[in-house]
């Protein structure tokens, strides 16, 4: 079996560029992972998504385990084969989502039970059960359980919460025991205050683990707040394990992660604006439904890879939308996922070379640009 580590090759401020070792392959850092919640990025074909540049998917505990279940993933061979996708997979816990369930669920210290969203059947999610279901996926990455509070809240709620999940958390490094090839994050919570970030950073040290994510954020506090909170939360963990910031983000948050000491990161976005119309490219954001569209010769971005760019015009990619096309959806997604792992590519070199700040200026003087002027 493949030994499993992280290996940081370079440091440029507080940016850092490396590779993880995982049993499926390596994943080079800063890494993003498109996600593939129900055992698909929406709109893609695995291999589709490989091309952009992927080194790993994010696949959802708390979606697999309802439907298909992870029982029958495993029987068919688990995750990977599943989905046909050969590369690394780190699958989430399933806490985030059950959380956001709200009157459907009942927390207690042993876990949480709630309510499917698909047909009101009754589920428990506790630290060995989580730790089972992703077993079962045959994920390489896996998530410690844990909880995560909606921001704002105050002192008491966010304490409580964070010492639940640090006890969830040695609990599920208990029930993970020893999987050689595979990985087991920890997540630090403690909410926008430092003084419980630290004290969650303490915890999930002593207990150790593979790696080590700041959870709780990208919840509505806004990217001052994030940005804050990482500025003293990414220090607390240790220097030589993978940083992972849950749920970021746009390009901007992205980016600002980085240079902020983060290695991962995921979201649904790039693919979800993609359905929607939303494109995001060098010179910012445009929306493909606007009539200007509509008589436009030109790519989205002459200066990108994907499909979309290569082989279609504004024009038919406004029509397709307009008209409610399976290939929008197609092309689009296609484009904004390149478009992030193109980002990733750019500051990897960038942290490599030791000019990250100037890269940082480069990207944001690009974007804030604006759009091409239309015809």
């Amino acid at each position: 079996m493949t030994s499993t580590g992280f290996t940081k090759h370079a440091q440029d401020g507080k940016a850092r560029s490396g590779v993880i070792q995982t049993a499926r392959g390596d994943i080079r850092t800063p890494a993003f992972m498109p996600v593939g919640t129900a055992a698909t990025v929406k709109a893609m074909m695995p291999e589709s998504v490989a091309s952009t540049g992927a080194d790993i998917l994010l696949g959802n505990t708390y979606h697999l385990m309802l439907r298909p279940t992870a029982e029958r993933i495993a029987k068919l061979g688990g995750l990977h084969k599943f989905m046909n996708w050969d590369k690394p997979i780190l699958t989430d816990s399933g806490g985030f989502q059950v959380m956001s369930l709200a009157g459907l669920r009942k927390l207690t210290e042993r876990g949480v039970t709630f309510k499917s969203h698909i047909d009101g059947s009754k589920h428990e999610i506790t630290p060995e059960r989580s730790m089972e279901i992703q077993e079962l996926l045959g994920s390489d990455i896996v998530m410690c359980f844990d909880e995560c509070p909606a921001l704002p809240a105050d002192r008491d709620r966010i304490a409580s919460s964070m010492r639940m999940s640090m006890r969830w958390a040695k609990r599920s490094r208990e029930a993970f025991g020893d999987r050689p090839g595979h990985m087991l994050f920890g997540i630090q919570q403690g909410g926008l205050e430092e003084d419980f970030r630290k004290e969650s950073a303490e915890a999930l040290r002593e207990i150790g683990f593979d790696g080590y994510a700041v959870g709780g954020l990208a919840v509505g506090e806004g990217q001052e707040a994030m940005f804050s909170t990482l500025d003293f939360s990414t220090d607390m963990l240790p220097e030589d394990k993978p940083r992972y910031l849950m749920g970021v983000g746009k390009p901007d948050d992205i980016v600002g992660a980085v240079a902020r000491g983060i290695d991962m990161m995921d979201c649904v976005l790039p693919s979800r604006s993609g359905r929607t119309g939303q494109v995001f490219t060098r010179m910012g954001v445009l929306n493909i439904k606007n009539a200007r569209h509509m008589d436009d010769p030109r790519p989205l971005d002459e200066n990108c890879s994907c499909p979309a760019c290569q082989n279609y015009s504004r024009a038919y990619l406004h029509h397709v939308f307009r008209s409610q096309e399976i290939i929008s959806s197609m092309l689009l997604t296609w484009h904004n996922l390149q478009y992030y792992q193109d980002i990733m590519a750019g500051m990897r070199e960038a942290i490599a070379a030791g000019r990250f700040t100037q890269w940082q200026a480069d990207f944001h003087a690009g974007r804030a640009q604006g759009d091409i002027d239309p015809l």
